[in-house]
C-alpha cells in the first residue's frame, strides 16, 4: 500500500454512558487514532456530540483525534475545535467554496487538513485541490448516522482518487469512513484507502483487541496481493 495502515474507531457507536472506558479499550487494543463525529442537524439529518465532549475525551488519551465535521460553515468553529483537542479536521467539500483557504486556515492553526467528500459528490472535486490538504476522506455511506451499510460503488472512487495522487506524486492520506467490518477492509485497502474508519465494525463486537489484530491481518494479506 505505501503509506502506513491506521485503525480509526468512530466512537459515534460507543457505548457513551461509558464513553471514558470505551476509548480506553480501543487505545489499548492498538488504535491509531480516534475518529470524532461532530454533526449540526442542517448538513445531515441528525445531531451528535460537539465541542465539551472533543475536550473530556482529549483528556483521557494520548491518541490522535480527528475531528470530522459534518457541519454548515465549518470556518467558524475551527479554532475551537483545535483549542479542544484536535489533532486534525476534516471539512466537506460539499460545503466548503474555497478548499485551498479552509486548509490554509486549519494549517494555520497547527494541525493537519482533511478534505471529505460525499458519495453522489464527484472525486474531481476534491483532486482539484488535494494538494493543498494532508488527507482525503471517502464517505462510503451517506453521513449522518451510524450502523449503515458500506455503498460498494465507492470502491472505484477510492480507486480513482488514489491513482491520481499518485499520478501527480502526492502522499496524502486516503481514509474511507463507512460500514468498514472485516467482509470488505481488505478489498478498501487494495483500492487505495490506507486510513479506515470503523464504528459497529469495532465497538459491536466483544473484544476490540481481536477485532484490530484480525482487521490488521486483513491488511496485511491486501498488501501482499498488490505486489
Amino acid at each position: 500500500m505505501g503509506r502506513a495502515a491506521k485503525i480509526a474507531p468512530s466512537i459515534l457507536s460507543a457505548d457513551f454512558a461509558r464513553l471514558g472506558e470505551e476509548i480506553r479499550r480501543v487505545e489499548a487494543a492498538g488504535a491509531d487514532l480516534i475518529h470524532f463525529d461532530v454533526m449540526d442537524g442542517h448538513f445531515v439529518p441528525n445531531l451528535s456530540i460537539g465541542l465539551p465532549v472533543l475536550e473530556s475525551v482529549r483528556k483521557i488519551t494520548r491518541l490522535p483525534l480527528d475531528a470530522h465535521l459534518m457541519i454548515e460553515e465549518p470556518g467558524r468553529y475551527l479554532e475551537a475545535f483545535v483549542k479542544s483537542g484536535a489533532d486534525s479536521i476534516s471539512i466537506h467539500a460539499e460545503v466548503c467554496p474555497d478548499l485551498p483557504e479552509i486548509a490554509r486556515q486549519i494549517h494555520a492553526l497547527g494541525i493537519r487538513a482533511a478534505v471529505a467528500v460525499n458519495p453522489e459528490t464527484p472525486p474531481d472535486r476534491v483532486l482539484a485541490a488535494a494538494e493543498h490538504f494532508d488527507m482525503i476522506l471517502v464517505m462510503s455511506v451517506h453521513p449522518g448516522f451510524g450502523g449503515q451499510s458500506f455503498i460498494p460503488e465507492t470502491v472505484s472512487k477510492l480507486r480513482v482518487i488514489r491513482e491520481e495522487l499518485d499520478r501527480r506524486g502526492l502522499t496524502l492520506d486516503v481514509e474511507i469512513d463507512g460500514g468498514i467490518k472485516l467482509e470488505n477492509i481488505a478489498s478498501v485497502a487494495a483500492a487505495g484507502a490506507n486510513v479506515f474508519v470503523s464504528g459497529s465494525g469495532i465497538f459491536g463486537q466483544p473484544d476490540y483487541a481481536a477485532i484490530i489484530a484480525e482487521m490488521r491481518d486483513h491488511l496485511i494479506d491486501a498488501t501482499v496481493a498488490l505486489r
